[in-house]
């Protein structure tokens, strides 16, 4: 009954050097001065981690296009009514800018009272409509507000405005989608000016957020995880990890739930296979597992737990609609903002996520997979504020473990398979950025890289920029990119790809468990059809450039932390590939350094290489032996012979073998990927006599 306890499997360390926290001469920060730079964009993309300064970099922005552009007024979007707290007045020429930020507040459509039902609902409408004919300047609201604004006024009553979209990962492409179809007919007209900002831009599902050619008229500016976090002051280690437990999770949490970290617990949706069915009981029970309940604050309506130590833990209680709004009110509370003590513990289910603003958390705790990788990086931003005496954070991801002898046991294999995923794009989001370049006899260093003193032209090379967090590295046969859109791809969108490829079920299962793959099937085959279904507009040319730039990256990241760590740098299936004592990522830099100065990296070495064995050696930590064999053997009863698509894929890559090398690949073959080659080839023979494909 008790969970699995190992090392994180993502432990990352940073410089705190300060530079994300330091403010310039208007007191904008290291982000906020990147994105003010681009104030004059009429389509402005902010990518940024939580805690970045993405609220106030929007009130800068608008205030410029306010005073300088010509622009009418701002209207500020967010998720849900908590966020519309960050947008409040802000004295910004206390701290060096030319003018303040203010709300009337009559125009802080997220303050207004009652609850969001069809009544409040027209009331805001009504509201907006009367911000649009005011000499007012700024009002905040909520997509929901917004959506139905814009069907009641339409499109061009927002002419010659600033439209402002936070957590913009909820829109999307999908005609289901109001606000992005409304987003869509918004540029169409080309009358407002719009500043998108969201700090998971990836939505995590088939669905982009942006159609093509909308997405093309966005300047972006991008701030990375690594550059946030490696700037904060006194937050210098990250841990991400999942852990399994068997048996009822309010039995195995005390192991996982240290009562001396600020933690925010997320507990499952009650038709998730990790619920008990009675979400309060849950939380009850969470609570006995840290004490004794002595009562509740008179004042924020916290529980008063015990410890058996005497110490006494203030339990904030977001999971019982009767104590909501009480608790909220004294979450929010300005004057407790600064004070640590004023809460230890917050037990919530779909609240205190995106934008939820407590600096001192130290843990965010979720039990029970969740579906949205955007919704973990979510909750992961809500640990990783900087604030004195806080140098460590952490993720933690309780999971039930699979059990073969239940009658789910597949749908609990999927869910380790996509804990796994999350684990690998959370590792992928917190590196630093990749700068790839194809290799060349001339000296090809970039200014503001520290290439080491061992730099030749033409050699091994690897240069980092420690201030802005990317890597200049140069891999022999890589493919340029053609146009304009995949060279942004490949600058921008490499985890968009990343994402969709570590969520497919079976790539994973394939990667982690199959020992007769051949990782040219999941490099290049599967990874080449991601990209192409993801982009079939672009050349063959300029997919080739995306998918190997998304294999090195995703190669890279995982065998620098192996290195880095000590292990073998090609572990897969059934190989530990490194110590069982946990090293932390300081050396991440010199992991990238040492994986590939001790190679000739070409393409051809990182497409054979299985990325995702460093994962399964964590998987073989984390599960119980006798389960992981049972996750392995529910997973080989699946397998197939080659089915009719990949059997085509091969056997084109087999004709392309057949160019290069004048013959065609040989069943007989020692060499896996030949031999891999030669039965698709066959497969594909045997599906078209059967009328597999269309003629």
């Amino acid at each position: 009954m008790t969970a699995k306890i190992t090392p994180p499997s993502v432990t990352v360390k940073y410089g705190q050097t300060g530079a994300s926290t330091t403010a310039n001469e208007f007191g904008m920060r290291t982000m906020q001065e990147r994105a003010y730079a681009k104030r004059g964009e009429q389509y402005l993309l902010i990518k940024s981690p939580p805690a970045s300064g993405k609220s106030r970099a929007l009130m800068f922005i608008a205030l410029d296009k306010l005073n300088n552009q010509g622009i009418k007024q701002a209207i500020i979007v967010v998720p849900e009514r908590s966020i519309g707290g960050s947008f409040a007045d802000e004295p910004l020429s206390k701290f060096g800018y030319f003018y303040d930020w203010k709300v009337e507040p009559q125009w802080n459509l997220c303050n207004a009272p009652g609850a969001d039902d069809v009544r409040v609902a027209k009331s805001k409408v009504k509201a907006v409509g009367e911000f649009l004919v005011s000499t007012d300047k700024t009002l905040v609201c909520t997509h929901a507000t917004f959506r139905l604004a814009v069907e009641e006024l339409g499109i061009e009553a927002f002419d010659g405005r600033l439209i402002a979209i936070d957590e913009f990962h909820h829109v999307s492409a999908s005609g289901d989608n109001v606000l992005g179809t409304q987003l869509g007919q918004l540029m169409a007209r080309d009358n407002v000016h719009i500043v998108a900002m969201t700090g998971s831009y990836f939505r995590g599902d088939a669905v982009p957020v942006l159609a093509a050619e909308d997405e093309i008229k966005f300047q972006t500016v991008t701030y990375t995880y690594y550059e946030q976090l490696n700037g904060y002051e006194h937050l210098k280690q990250l841990d991400l990890g999942y852990y399994f437990y068997s048996g009822r999770y309010t039995d195995a949490v005390h192991e996982v739930l240290d009562p001396d970290k600020k933690t925010i617990v997320h507990i499952p949706n009650v038709n998730s296979r990790e619920s008990l069915g009675d979400k309060l009981r849950e939380t009850e029970e969470i609570m006995h597992s840290l004490g004794t309940w002595k009562g509740e604050d008179p004042v924020t309506g916290f529980h008063l737990v015990q410890r058996p130590d005497g110490r006494f833990l203030r339990i904030a209680d977001l999971v019982d609609p009767a104590r909501q709004a009480k608790t909220i009110a004294a979450l929010k509370d300005p004057a407790q903002k600064n004070n640590r003590d004023h809460v230890d513990i917050i037990i919530a289910l779909g609240m205190a996520k995106e934008g939820f603003d407590w600096i001192w958390c130290e843990h965010a705790l979720t039990i029970g997979y969740r579906n949205s990788l955007t919704e973990i990086i979510q909750i992961i931003g809500r640990a990783t504020r900087d604030a004195p005496g806080k140098p460590t954070a952490r993720f933690t991801n309780l999971i039930a473990e699979p059990d073969a002898a239940e009658d789910a046991v597949v749908d609990a294999v999927n869910d380790t398979l996509k804990a796994i995923a999350a684990s690998l794009l959370m590792e992928q989001v917190l590196a630093p950025r990749f700068n790839f370049t194809p290799r060349n006899t001339d000296d090809n260093r970039l200014d503001g890289y520290d290439y080491g003193e061992d730099y030749k032209p033409g050699g091994s090379n690897v240069g980092f920029d420690e201030a802005t967090g990317q890597f200049h590295i140069e891999i022999k046969g890589l493919v340029e990119p053609e146009s304009a859109e995949a060279a942004r791809i490949c600058q921008e969108d490499i985890n968009e790809v990343i994402t969709a490829f570590v969520q497919d079920t079976r790539t994973l299962e394939r990667g982690l468990f199959d020992e007769d793959t051949v990782p040219e099937e999941l490099t290049q085959l599967k990874m080449g059809d991601i990209v192409k279904d993801k982009y079939p507009d672009l050349t063959e040319t300029d997919r080739e450039a995306i998918r190997q730039r998304a294999v090195a990256a995703l190669t890279l990241v995982q065998q620098a932390r192996k290195a880095a760590e000590g292990g073998t740098t090609t572990a897969g299936p059934g190989e530990g590939g490194g110590s069982d004592e946990p090293t932390t990522n300081t050396a991440f830099v010199d992991g990238v350094r040492r994986f590939v100065n001790v190679r000739d990296l070409d393409i051809d070495m990182i497409d054979r290489i299985n990325p995702f064995g460093p994962a399964f050696a964590i998987l073989s930590k984390t599960l119980d032996p006798k389960i992981l064999k049972q996750v392995q053997e529910a997973i080989a009863a699946k397998r197939t012979t080659i089915p009719a698509e990949e059997a085509r894929d091969l056997a084109v890559r087999a004709v392309k073998f057949k160019k290069e090398r004048g013959r065609l690949p040989d069943i007989t073959s020692t060499d896996a990927w030949e031999k891999r080659l030669a039965e698709g080839r066959l497969a594909f023979g045997k599906h078209k006599a059967a009328g597999a494909y269309d003629e």
